[in-house]
């Protein structure tokens, strides 16, 4: 329980470390996960409606640093894998009758993709979508519970989005605003907090890429 960025986690390489692992989670009941040596990891993020309509995401590629999501971008251009998560969602939103959004993080291997853990929730993320596709993840989550029809998902661009943890530096929130948008969620500042999140949308994947090449100068990330 309580296992998330990086937090009541600790990797194990040799038998050795077990009892060290054991005392420093607290002597809990602990699930033991193989490692995976995989590229990258991509997130699928659908929502369903109780009539079982249902829409996708493009799919998003993420970046992590000490368990914490650092960074997303979407769409993440692969054809291929794209058609494989969407199949995997779609299987999971119909056997779970599920209602709202919901998203499936992926390990990619090559051309397979393994299944990490699911979020029954909007997810960070898809925190891009909310300048970044036509309709967000959370005005969908919202439509979906209350029985309405879904908006559409495309992304007119190429959108990325920068978590801000521990702190948000005034270099950040000196960006423009025209095109990095800032969500501050008014929490205090604590070391491996998630305090934010900017988020920027361009027509081309160098464009965005290079504006989150700015942020993370902002953050001092380079």
């Amino acid at each position: 329980r309580f296992g998330y960025d990086g937090k009541g986690q600790l990797v194990i390489r040799s038998r050795d470390d077990v009892a060290h692992a054991w005392e420093a989670l607290g002597n809990a009941p602990l699930i033991a996960e193989a490692w995976v040596d995989f590229d990258y990891e991509v997130s699928a993020i659908g929502a369903r409606n109780p009539a079982g309509d249902t829409v996708m995401y493009p799919l998003t590629r993420n970046e992590h640093a000490d368990g914490i999501l650092r960074e997303s971008r979407a769409p993440a251009v692969d054809p291929g894998l794209e058609a494989i998560a969407d199949g995997y969602m779609t299987a999971m939103l119909n056997h779970l009758d599920y209602v709202g959004v919901l998203a499936l993080e992926l390990f990619v291997c090559g051309d397979r993709l393994l299944a990490n853990e699911f979020a029954p929730r909007v997810h960070n993320s898809g925190h891009w979508s909310i300048e970044g596709a036509e309709t967000s993840q959370f005005s969908n989550h919202i439509r979906a519970v209350a029985g309405q029809a879904l908006g559409a998902t495309s992304c007119p661009g190429h959108a990325g989005m920068e978590n801000l943890i521990g702190t948000i530096p005034d270099a950040v929130r000196e960006l423009p605003a025209a095109d990095y948008h800032l969500h501050d969620y008014g929490k205090s500042p604590r070391p491996g907090r998630k305090l934010g999140h900017v988020t920027v949308v361009a027509q081309t994947a160098p464009e965005r890429d290079r504006k989150l090449g700015n942020i993370a100068a902002a953050l001092g990330k380079m």
